[in-house]
């Protein structure tokens, strides 16, 4: 277990927490959740020990280990991958050296012997024997093959160093395990192994994450840091959503009757209830939503945008037509004979390894890139917006306000009330509405692209991963929108609900061929059948 007793922090006048009183208790998921700049990876800093609260404390049962998931993806580049895995139990790294380094002596004494002796006793009570397959198992799992178990880190690529920290932080099966963001630059594959692994631990884990799947898979409590507080709620993400947007629902709608209130409650928890029965570790939280009462469920402070894409004009039927597409990119052939032809009220989404592949996909069909073979045609009743996955043209040295900026994308109304309300559904108001756009931060710059989109009257979306930069509220909103979106889109994205509840249609680009397929995403991963196909031109030379 670990407690932690009117913990404050202050970065001069801005108050992060405040008298924070909580304890996270073995056989639970936390996801920690709040605004981005709120201080979720600070407070997962304190409760590591790396960052000193300025009041209060945080304590640990006495014997319980903590693992903490690096960020430094650099630290160990002289170390063998395996070694660097097993170092996540310090004390048994510690020991395996100190036993190695004195057999390794050339004057073995009587006192060596026995420390040797107690080394080895400790050494098999730490499971020291089985250190090494343990180590092996988290890597293949995570999509580290036995080839590189004996390479050096910096043999490695980024993605790859990353798998093997978290590899470190799940090894030895530490009694507490804080991740930040452990879902970044995993692949699919990798994504699933970690969520059935911290479905099965059995100890206390305390995780961010901007994967709304993720967060619904894995966990058992909410905490929300919100008001410089943080308030814990059973159930996964989507409940802790839902049940904040119905708490302000009820806040603004005071005056109706608290019995039509509490039967909406009801209603709800019973809906939550019956969705948490069918996980593996949702027998007590079934037991725990349903007790939760009026005064358990509490309006978030969050602010969400509000993105709404209104086609100017109908689609016809003739939208896209791709044939024999080719591109070599740096000696790289990324699109081999790539055709399609996209129908209207097509939501497809563009998956595969390669994500050049599919960004150069978009750039051809948006005219920034030219093929080296095939064609494509769009057709005359349709207009395209596009989110590049790289906005910087779009922002480097530019000195404008952001409402002069937003001036360049609106041929209609160019009035800076017009403009401010676009501005305002992106959360910048008031002032922030004047910033330079030279100074923004990746997240709003998304959002700045979003209204340039939203402007734009398109009835043909084409989105290359827009959920890169946004927090949960901006994905939640984004997602929301497309849901409604009257029109036709092409996206790609490394957000599972998002796909799984926008699209209906799913195109993999692979190096032998498209794999295409009317479907949900949830129903093209789990066809057994499909995905052995998907493998087999993966891997077909």
């Amino acid at each position: 277990m670990i407690t932690v007793n009117n913990v404050s922090l202050r970065f001069g006048d801005r108050k992060l927490f405040e008298n924070i009183n909580i304890k996270f208790t073995p056989g639970n998921c936390y996801g920690l959740i709040g605004a981005n700049g709120a201080g979720k990876s600070t407070f997962l800093k304190i409760l590591s020990g790396e960052i000193e609260s300025q009041t209060g404390s945080v304590s640990i049962t006495p014997g319980e280990r903590l693992a903490v998931l690096k960020q430094d993806h650099f630290q160990y580049e002289d170390y063998d991958v395996l070694n660097v895995v097993i170092m996540g139990h310090t004390r048994l790294y510690e020991v395996m050296q100190e036993k190695d380094a004195i057999y390794m002596k050339p004057d073995f004494s009587d006192e060596d012997g026995i420390k040797a002796a107690e080394l080895e006793a400790e050494f098999a009570e730490l499971n020291g024997w089985e250190a090494e397959s343990e180590a092996a198992v988290l890597l293949k799992g995570l999509g580290i093959e036995e080839e590189l178990h004996t390479k050096k880190m910096s043999e490695l690529t980024g993605a790859e160093k990353v798998k093997v920290l978290l590899a470190q932080a799940l090894f030895g099966k530490p009694d507490i395990l804080l991740l930040d963001e452990p879902t970044n630059h995993l692949d699919l594959k990798a994504t699933k192994w970690l969520e059935d692994f911290l479905i099965d631990f059995e100890n206390t884990v305390i995780v961010v994450s901007h994967d709304r799947h993720f967060l619904n898979r894995v966990c058992t409590h909410i905490a929300d840091l919100d008001f410089g507080k943080i308030q814990i709620y059973v159930g996964n993400y989507d409940f802790w959503y839902e049940s904040s947007q119905l708490a302000l629902k009820m806040a603004q709608e005071a005056n109706k009757k608290k019995e039509e209130k509490i039967k909406e409650l009801q209603n709800f928890i019973a809906r939550f209830s019956a969705n948490a029965s069918k996980s593996k570790q949702a027998t007590s939280r079934k037991k725990l939503l349903e007790k939760i009462t009026l005064e358990d469920i509490q309006p978030s402070s969050r602010r969400y945008p509000y993105v709404h894409f209104e086609p100017e004009r109908e689609i016809g039927n003739d939208l896209l037509t791709v044939e024999g597409l080719s591109k070599t990119i740096e000696g790289v052939k990324v699109l081999d004979n790539i055709s399609f032809r996209m129908n209207k009220n097509d939501k497809i989404a563009l998956i595969g390894r390669n994500e050049i592949a599919i960004s150069t996909l978009f750039k051809i069909l948006m005219g920034e890139m030219e093929p080296d073979s095939g064609s494509f045609k769009w057709g005359v009743t349709t207009s395209q917006a596009y989110f590049p996955k790289d906005n910087s043209k779009y922002f480097e040295n530019c000195e404008l306000s952001l409402v002069d900026w937003l001036r360049q994308y609106s041929p209609q109304d160019q009035t800076e009330s017009f403009l401010r309300g676009f501005l305002g559904r992106m959360l910048f108001s008031g002032e922030e509405a004047l910033k330079k756009a030279s100074v923004l931060s990746g997240g709003e710059k998304v959002r700045c692209m979003l209204a340039k989109m939203m402007l734009s009257g398109a009835n043909v979306l084409l989105l290359d991963d827009p959920t890169n930069h946004l927090d949960l509220e901006s994905i939640t909103a984004l997602n929301n929108g497309l849901i409604k979106f009257k029109g036709s889109m092409l996206f790609t994205s490394h957000d599972h609900q998002f796909i799984q509840t926008i699209a209906n249609r799913i195109i993999e680009i692979t190096p032998n061929g498209l794999v295409d397929k009317e479907m949900t995403y949830d129903e093209y991963l789990e066809n057994e059948e499909l995905q052995q196909k998907v493998e087999a031109m993966y891997t077909k030379q």
